[in-house]
């Protein structure tokens, strides 16, 4: 029988409506079987941890995923695998931070939710969580058949630290564009086992220090000098810089000579895209040859939701400046790809 401890944080999921009130509340998941019948029938035995008091997700720090990591590395020898019930605003930030967190993982760590509560007729709460605990037990010649960070929504499972919340109305509500889906559950479940990690005799280590002090300036037409200045003269160690395409910036001098002076008196900034599929490409065009030159980090085809644990993650680790630059824009839990 495969053990799998349940984590639940919050979020959609885990409501049903009171039927004097007709309000939503929170279920008590150690009863989770008289809501999940279909859980009699697998071959799973669960451990349930409810947070007291549930959170709502926008209200997720990273002291709770510093409390998510511990919980793991607690029960991580006596379970084969972790569901973790996350309300789906803010659940790919949880989830790009845990795979940062955790190192040498060979365990699943499976994030889901859902848009409607368990009790409706027509949720997708049931689906998710049984789904996901199946993925969560399933094993290849012994060993978990998916030891990462995932989340699984709407009959898919994603890389945890590549994926991003898209859509607030659709069951369909995370997307992947710049990595493979890892699991398609649909009459069968299919795996895509080339595109899965395996971290082969590894030992979990795990990172619970980070550092949140990052800023982030948003590009756009027509940004003025002052709106840049409140952000590179913030006090903030690093900044995720949003540009345009490949990772172009305006070529006006002000913005540049600005750019260059943060980083020369310490500033780390990374540049991501602001489009959602494709990568940076410092030095393609003339508009980031600049920046290439000067330090910016290319950030490739990192979510901004990985940009922001990533960074969090390896300021709290104190790393050397020059080892911090280099990690920044190297996969090191597979979050990005270099072309």
């Amino acid at each position: 029988m495969t053990k799998i401890f349940v984590i639940y944080t919050g979020g959609t999921i885990g409501m049903i409506t009171d039927p004097e009130t007709g309000a939503l509340k929170p279920f008590t998941f150690e009863q989770i079987e008289e809501n999940v019948p279909e859980l009699k029938r697998m071959n799973c035995k669960l451990t349930i941890h409810s947070f007291d008091p549930i959170i709502d997700s926008s209200n997720m720090t990273p002291d709770i995923w510093a409390y998510l990591a511990k919980l793991i590395e607690d029960n991580y020898e006596d379970h084969d695998g972790f569901l973790i019930l996350h309300g789906s605003d803010t659940m790919a930030f949880t989830a790009s931070a845990l795979s940062f967190m955790l190192e040498g993982l060979t365990k699943p760590v499976i994030f889901t939710g859902s848009q409607l509560p368990i009790s409706e007729v027509r949720t997708d709460a049931k689906e998710n969580f049984i789904t996901a605990l199946e993925i969560a037990s399933a094993k290849l010649d012994g060993r978990a058949r998916v030891p990462e960070v995932c989340i699984y929504f709407e009959n898919k499972l994603y890389r945890g630290n590549r994926t991003f919340k898209y859509n607030s109305a659709k069951f369909e509500a995370f997307r992947s564009p710049n990595y493979p889906v890892l699991v398609e559950a649909g009459v069968h479940i299919k795996y895509n086992d080339a595109a899965i990690g395996k971290c082969e005799n590894c030992i979990l280590k795990v990172h619970s220090n980070v550092n949140n002090n990052i800023g982030v300036l948003k590009l756009y037409p027509g940004i003025s000098p002052e709106i840049v200045d409140v952000v590179l003269n913030s006090d903030a160690e690093a900044i995720i810089m949003e540009s345009f395409g490949t990772g172009n910036t305006t070529t006006a001098k002000w913005f540049l000579d600005k750019l260059e002076s943060a980083i020369k008196r310490g500033k780390i900034i990374l540049d991501i895209s602001q489009c959602k599929v494709g990568s940076v490409e410092l030095g393609r065009y003339e508009t980031s040859s600049e920046l290439l030159r000067m330090g910016v980090v290319n950030g490739y085809d990192m979510t901004f939701e990985a940009a922001v644990t990533k960074l969090m993650y390896l300021l709290g680790r104190k790393y050397p400046k020059d080892r911090l630059l280099r990690r920044l824009s190297t996969s090191i839990r597979g979050e990005l790809t270099k072309h």
